[in-house]
C-alpha cells in the first residue's frame, strides 16, 4: 500500500498578498541603493520615463530622484524591450542578459505579428544594417525607418521598425528617462551603449532566473511567471528545481513554488498605504492577480489602453490617483474605489504628502483631493 502523501499547505490571498508585498519592498522601506533595488526586482516597468521613479519612491528609504538618473547617466541602468516584449528599465548586466533569455517569447512573437508587413525584406540584412546605423549614432525611430525604407521602399514602414527592434538588443539612450530632462526616443545597440562593460553575449540562466522571480514576486506558480517573462513552457524548469523549492497551494488549488529563505510574513501584518505608477510590475507579473487586486476591481485600472496609476490601502489595490502639475498649483487627487474611513483617507494623506516631497514640482504648493468612485 503507498504511502499517504501530506498535501500542500494553502496560502491565503492575504498571505499571498504579505509575501508578495515583502518582496516587492512594499511593506517597510528598503534601506536599498536604486540598483540594488533595481537587480533585486528583476527591472521596473518603464513604458513611460516616469514610473520607473515612483516606483522606486514607494519602495526605498531615502530615495532621490537624481539617484535613478545618475545611474542612467553612467550607463549602469538602461531602459530597453525585455519581459512581454514591453520597455523595462535594468541594470546593464540584466539589461543585455535577460533581454536574450526572452528573445524566444513575447518579442519573436511580436515580431511574427508584423511578417505580412516585411514580405520580401531579408531579416538578417535588415538587423545588419540597422546594427550599422544605430551604432554610428543614435537614432529616432523615424530616422531609423527611414534609413530602412531607402532598401525596401515597399515594406510597411512600421514593421521595418518593430523589426528592428525585436531583432536587436536596442537601448533607448538618455536623456530619455532622465528626471526633469526625458526627451524623444532615440536608440542604439545594447553592444554600442554599454562597450565592454558587461558580457553582451552572455544569457540569463532559465533556472536562475526562476530563483529571482520567486525571490521577487513568489511565491508564484508556473503560469505566473510564464506572465512575468513572456515565455511559455517553463513547467521543466521548476520540476528541475523542485527538490529544493517549497511548494503550496492558494484558495483555488493551484501549485504555488516558494524559496525556502523567502520571507511569508504572517497574514495580519500591517501594510501601509502606497502609491504606484502606471503599468507596475505588482500588478502585471501573475497570472492570478487576487493577491492584490480584489475581483471586482480587475477592470477598474484601465481606461482603453491606457493604464491608471494606482494605491494600495491594507495591501490591497484600492484606488486611482491624478496629478495634474500647473505652474501655479500640483493637485494630486485620490480617487477610493469604495468608502475609506477618516484613518485610511490620514494614512492617504501622508503617503500622497511624501510621495510629493520626493517627486513633485519643488517650489510649487500643493493641494490633496479625495474622491470616490
Amino acid at each position: 500500500m503507498a504511502p499517504k502523501t501530506t498535501p500542500p499547505p494553502v496560502l491565503s490571498d492575504r498571505a499571498l498578498n504579505r509575501a508578495t508585498l515583502d518582496r516587492q519592498l512594499l511593506l517597510r522601506p528598503a534601506p536599498l541603493s536604486a540598483e540594488q533595488a533595481v537587480h533585486h526586482l528583476v527591472g521596473l516597468q518603464a513604458q513611460n520615463t516616469k514610473p520607473p521613479y515612483y516606483a522606486l519612491a514607494a519602495r526605498l528609504d531615502g530615495f532621490e530622484p537624481e539617484d535613478l538618473s545618475r545611474l542612467m547617466e553612467a550607463r549602469q541602468v538602461a531602459r530597453i524591450v525585455t519581459m512581454r516584449s514591453t520597455v523595462h528599465t535594468h541594470t546593464a548586466a540584466d539589461a543585455v542578459a535577460l533581454r536574450r533569455l526572452v528573445q524566444a517569447g513575447a518579442v519573436d512573437r511580436e515580431l511574427r505579428m508584423f511578417l505580412k508587413g516585411l514580405d520580401g525584406v531579408d531579416l538578417d540584412r535588415l538587423a545588419g544594417l540597422s546594427a550599422d546605423y544605430l551604432e554610428e549614432r543614435p537614432r529616432t525611430p523615424k530616422q531609423l525607418r527611414e534609413h530602412l525604407l531607402q532598401e525596401w521602399p515597399d515594406a510597411d514602414p512600421q514593421a521595418l521598425t518593430v523589426a528592428a527592434r525585436c531583432l536587436l538588443p536596442l537601448v533607448q539612450v538618455t536623456p530619455r528617462g532622465l528626471w526633469g530632462r526625458s526627451g524623444q526616443v532615440a536608440l542604439t545597440t545594447a553592444r554600442q551603449w554599454f562597450q565592454n562593460a558587461v558580457d553582451d553575449t552572455r544569457t540569463a540562466g532559465l533556472d536562475e532566473t526562476v530563483v529571482r522571480y520567486l525571490r521577487a514576486f513568489g511565491p508564484a506558480s508556473v503560469k505566473d511567471m510564464q506572465t512575468w517573462c513572456g515565455l511559455t513552457r517553463l513547467r521543466p524548469a521548476f520540476e528541475r528545481l523542485r527538490p529544493g523549492l517549497l511548494v503550496f497551494r492558494d484558495e483555488h488549488g493551484t501549485e504555488l513554488f516558494d524559496l525556502p529563505d523567502a520571507p511569508r510574513p504572517d497574514e495580519d501584518t500591517p501594510a501601509p498605504a502606497r502609491f504606484l505608477p502606471e503599468f507596475d510590475n505588482l500588478l502585471l507579473s501573475h497570472a492570478d492577480r487576487t493577491r492584490v487586486v480584489p475581483a471586482e476591481h480587475r477592470t477598474r485600472t484601465w481606461s482603453g489602453n491606457q493604464a491608471h496609476r494606482v494605491f494600495l490601502l491594507d495591501g490591497f489595490l484600492a484606488g486611482i490617483w491624478h496629478l495634474e502639475e500647473g505652474k501655479e498649483k500640483t493637485v494630486l487627487t485620490v480617487e477610493a474605489f469604495g468608502r475609506t474611513t477618516r484613518a485610511q483617507r490620514a494614512e492617504l494623506t501622508a503617503e500622497a504628502e511624501r510621495t510629493l516631497r520626493l517627486l513633485g514640482p519643488r517650489d510649487v504648493p500643493h493641494e490633496i483631493v479625495h474622491t470616490s468612485a
